[in-house]
């Protein structure tokens, strides 16, 4: 729970107002995060990752609590959230959790990056869209393997590294979109299946943290002209394998209405965890303006290092 050391706005005032004040706060200590991210440890894999020491300090971390009345000394009063802002990877991310309207007061003053690729739950799609233009609508299904419930295929694939850019950006093209590094091939975990000395699948992931326990699975792709032949299959099934082996808590993510993708991933023993949003996200503030004069207001209300929101 938030401290409540923040001088609080007028009560007169807020109660003219109809406002609800939330106390934005900004979180330094990996023990302090993980609580929170560990109640949802599926939908948080991503955020649990970057709790890992080489990865925390690529990250941002905003927590929110809405204040009770004046006087109750207590910060439970509208729920609470919190947004992870991280650049790893393959890019800039947010991860968010918690009530919807605790996470408004976050958004409104720390949306984060024009561009970046988001979480949310589903409850928070409101909100989201208020704040982004969204890539995807549809709902994502967070997906979970264990050493016990994984079910391997045999297939011959083998290790990607940065010396094969070349083959996974053609491949990736395939599907419209090429691919962003060498470093990402070398840092990550990729498989890829070859046929005729070309590159036909490959699988790999989006963040490995053996020291938290957990990896996520990403970046399948089959060219369109080899679907259907078991490669994608096969490369995700490698991947699986060799993250196993460090991380017991293996989850990839897969759009609700790709049933084949779905087959795929529970023919290898996957199995769902839970619902979420997962999408490019565009920021609606584009230059970033709104959010630097809320952020000067909030600042004025909470004092230093404390920033107070008013919501209603």
């Amino acid at each position: 729970m938030i401290k409540d050391r923040v001088k609080r706005p007028d009560p007169g005032e807020q109660a003219a107002a109809g406002k609800a004040p939330y106390l934005v706060e900004p979180l330094t200590d990996p023990e302090a995060i993980r609580p929170f991210l560990e109640q949802q440890p599926a939908y948080a894999a991503y955020a649990l990752a970057h709790l890992e020491p080489r990865l925390f300090p690529r990250s941002r971390w905003w927590r929110t609590a809405g204040l009770a009345p004046t006087g109750s000394g207590s910060t439970s009063g509208g729920g609470e959230a919190l947004v992870m802002h991280a650049r790893t990877g393959l890019g800039p991310s947010l991860v968010a959790l918690g009530a919807p309207q605790a996470l408004e007061a976050i958004l409104r003053l720390h949306p984060g990056p024009f561009y970046t690729f988001a979480t949310f739950q589903p409850e928070h799609v409101a909100v989201a869209r208020r704040h982004f233009a969204l890539a995807r609508r549809g709902v994502s299904l967070r997906l979970s393997v264990s050493r016990e419930t994984f079910r391997p295929v045999e297939g011959a694939a083998r290790r990607l590294h940065g010396r094969d850019l070349a083959d996974v950006d053609a491949l990736q093209r395939s599907e419209g979109f090429g691919f962003h590094s060498a470093a990402a091939l070398d840092d990550g975990v990729y498989y890829g299946v070859y046929h005729d000395d070309r590159l036909v699948a490959m699988a790999g992931t989006h963040v490995v943290a053996p020291e938290m326990d957990v990896a996520i699975v990403g970046n399948v792709v089959t060219h369109p002209r080899c679907r259907g032949q078991g490669y994608g299959t096969i490369a995700t099934s490698a991947v699986t394998a060799a993250l196993l082996e460090t991380c017991p808590f293996v989850l990839l993510t897969v759009e609700e209405v790709n049933e084949p993708a779905l087959h795929l991933y529970q023919r290898l023993g996957y199995r769902e965890e839970c619902r979420l949003l997962e999408s490019g996200a565009r920021r609606k503030d584009t230059f970033g303006l709104a959010s630097l004069v809320r952020r000067w207001r909030a600042r004025r209300r909470g004092g230093p290092g404390r920033e107070v929101v008013l919501l209603g």
